[in-house]
């Protein structure tokens, strides 16, 4: 007799036909129950690698190198005894303006978050496009500055560059692109606000160029640096900036308006007479002419006149024990 052949079960190849078509597809759809999922590569690994791959590329090694070469000029500056050049001068004077070095170094994060080499070409454009015809013509724009009604609110430019630097770190990539030059042409003319007035009065080229430069190395340098590793990881990094900055601003505007205290002493005025002192402001009484020349002690009490054999007069105490006093008796 012959065996009878037993059927096969297609169904069972066809569904593991299709599940090993599935597999070889290395699709990521869904699993049978009970599959475990492939482990994804390590995060942290990936981190590293792009750290350095970035610090290895020469987008960041060239800008190091520059940032360094700043380092160590400002140091020599300040370490070795020598006179001040006026190119000295110009770049120490921009590290000096503490608010707007944080507002520059603001757009600079800026900078390094920019998705195109185009945004950070025209934020520049816009911080050099300010100040150039301002340092150029600066006589006859400042004048027309005074004449205006922002004449009498020039003060309030610096902390509010500060503020828009901050502002411009919490906005989105889109929004930031158009901010960023806006807020760079009001850092750019709070800057030459600065030099204009502060270049001696006499415009010298040298001092004004090494201020321009050493705010160029403030506000570039870092974020080309920065680019390299840019990613959505600098959001929350950005932003925490941006609310330091906007703080900063809003303390300096704040501390602008404080009163001075009503009961602090008058300040002396040099160009008054009897030494330099506010007429209504207490004096002291006037000396000896000996005791000026350095022939006789200066007695304790300046309003007691020295007796005539040069014996101070013994201060009255009264009553009170506290003073060496004694009693009062009397009923």
């Amino acid at each position: 007799m012959k065996k009878q052949k037993q059927p096969r079960n297609k169904t069972a190849r066809a569904g593991s036909g299709q599940a090993q078509t599935a597999i070889a597809a290395g699709g990521h759809g869904s699993l049978a129950a009970g599959a475990t999922p492939h482990a994804g590569p390590d995060d942290s690994q990936t981190t590293a690698q792009r750290l350095r791959a970035g610090m290895r590329s020469p987008a960041f090694q060239l800008p190091f190198l520059v940032f360094l070469a700043g380092v160590l000029t400002v140091i020599a500056s300040l370490t070795i005894p020598h006179e001040f050049a006026f190119f000295e001068l110009g770049y120490l004077f921009t590290l000096s303006i503490y608010d707007l070095v944080l507002a520059m170094l603001g757009l600079s994060v800026a900078i390094g978050m920019a998705e195109r080499r185009g945004d950070v070409v025209v934020i520049l454009f816009a911080f050099l496009g300010v100040i150039a015809p301002m340092l150029l013509f600066f006589d006859p724009i400042f004048s027309a500055i005074l004449q205006s009604p922002l004449g009498h609110e020039l003060f309030l430019i610096a902390p509010i560059a500060v503020m828009l630097s901050g502002v411009v770190l919490w906005l989105p990539g889109r929004l930031r692109r158009y901010a960023a030059p806006i807020a760079a042409a009001v850092v750019g003319f709070s800057f030459s606000l600065f030099i204009g007035l502060d270049d001696f009065g006499i415009g010298i080229q040298e001092f004004a160029f090494a201020a321009v430069l050493g705010a160029l190395w403030i506000l570039a340098v870092p974020g080309l640096m920065l680019r390299p590793f840019r990613g959505a990881w600098l959001t929350i990094p950005a932003r925490i900036i941006g609310s330091w900055l906007m703080v900063i601003g809003v303390i300096v505007t704040v501390s602008l308006y404080v009163p001075f205290s009503p009961d602090a002493p008058p300040l002396p005025d040099p160009n008054l007479q009897d030494g330099g002192m506010m007429p209504d402001a207490p004096g002291l009484p006037p000396l000896d002419p000996a005791i000026e020349d350095g022939l006789m002690d200066a007695p304790d009490q300046f309003g007691t006149p020295p007796s005539d054999d040069g014996a101070l007069p013994s201060p009255a105490f009264g009553d009170n024990p506290l003073l060496g006093g004694g009693r009062n008796r009397e009923p």
